[in-house]
């Protein structure tokens, strides 16, 4: 089943089915209005989604042209949006392009900030900011919205809490990040709001790819209309989201419709960095990877950030070359 939130005159828009092809959806305010009345009575609501769903599919469903740019985020606001880094071989390239070794415990206890979850960006609206000197970055990721999680979980119960994956664009302003870090409360400015697929799809929709935990399949990053990154998303996972999701809910239950994010997909290549793709690699789901790369390497970086006018694209593909969720496509503008 693949759901949609359609703009309308209110905050959370209208909840639709959408088909496979993501060529066709259907209105279904008379089983829910919203995705989050939907996630809140999951139990009973979904099955009846899913008949929708069958009929769209058969034609016994009245249909009409679902258009992903009239699309919003499939939550455009939520409860909850944590994100952890679940890649930690991009924590590592971090650490290692500062000079600063990596504590061993990254490898064992995952990496988590709460973001700002009262109002997510639409999947084809700009990123709109002040400054290009904040240094403007993409990050590629995947994530899952969880039904109900009752504090101190285990993994198996928090997988199980799985109710939709999506992708998601993690907008980052890396010029803002060590001052914010440095004062040792977390991010706040650095972090701005996030922009997720137009479709969230359950479990089921994504066949062997999807193995409980992890979705293994590339994750296409294009930027300016060059392929930038391909990095599969079930490589190199240290963390599962049903670890994600358990380690976000050790000292509190999460709601219905809260939102865990995988971090910056993120690829070895032969036990070391990844490569741009013009040079045989998967490349990369964000810019400041690269630009890590870089610095190790030849002590600087040289490629820029985002600038006013630049075109991010995230989209993944199944198995037959079908688009999954369908596409983050976002301008940077100039607040």
């Amino acid at each position: 089943m693949k759901l949609a939130s359609l703009r309308n005159d209110t905050r959370d828009g209208q909840l639709v089915v959408v088909s496979r092809d993501l060529t066709k959806c259907s209105r279904v305010s008379h089983i829910a209005e919203t995705l989050q009345e939907a996630l809140d009575n999951w139990k009973v609501l979904a099955p009846r989604l899913q008949r929708v769903a069958d009929g769209v599919e058969t034609g016994a469903q009245p249909t009409e042209r679902f258009r992903e740019h009239d699309a919003l985020s499939p939550l455009p606001r939520a409860y909850q949006w944590a994100d952890g880094s679940a890649y930690v071989n991009h924590v590592e390239l971090v650490r290692k392009a500062r000079g600063a070794e990596m504590p061993a415990s990254f490898w064992e206890d995952p990496l988590m900030y709460q973001g700002g979850s009262d109002s997510f960006i639409a999947p084809r609206d700009p990123i709109q900011l002040a400054d290009e000197a904040y240094g403007i970055d993409m990050e590629g990721e995947i994530a899952v919205i969880v039904d109900d999680v009752p504090m101190g979980c285990s993994v198996d119960i928090a997988r199980a809490a799985i109710r939709l994956i999506m992708l998601v664009n993690d907008v980052s302003l890396r010029a803002l990040i060590p001052g914010e870090l440095g004062k040792g409360f977390g991010f706040l400015q650095s972090k701005p709001s996030s922009a997720f697929s137009p479709v969230a799809v359950t479990p089921d929709e994504l066949g062997d790819a999807w193995d409980g935990g992890k979705l293994h399949l590339p994750l296409h990053v294009d930027l300016n209309g060059e392929a930038f990154g391909r990095a599969d998303a079930g490589i190199d996972m240290t963390f599962d989201f049903g670890q994600l999701i358990a380690h976000a809910a050790k000292t509190r239950p999460l709601s219905a419709g809260s939102i865990i994010g995988s971090g910056t997909v993120s690829n070895k290549m032969n036990d070391g960095p990844g490569k741009p793709i013009a040079e045989g690699g998967v490349g990369y789901s964000c810019i400041a990877e690269i630009r890590m790369i870089e610095t190790i390497e030849d002590g600087q970086p040289a490629t820029p950030f985002m600038l006013f006018g630049d075109i991010v694209r995230i989209e993944m593909n199944d198995k037959d070359g079908h688009s999954i969720f369908g596409a983050i496509e976002q301008s940077v503008e100039k607040a």
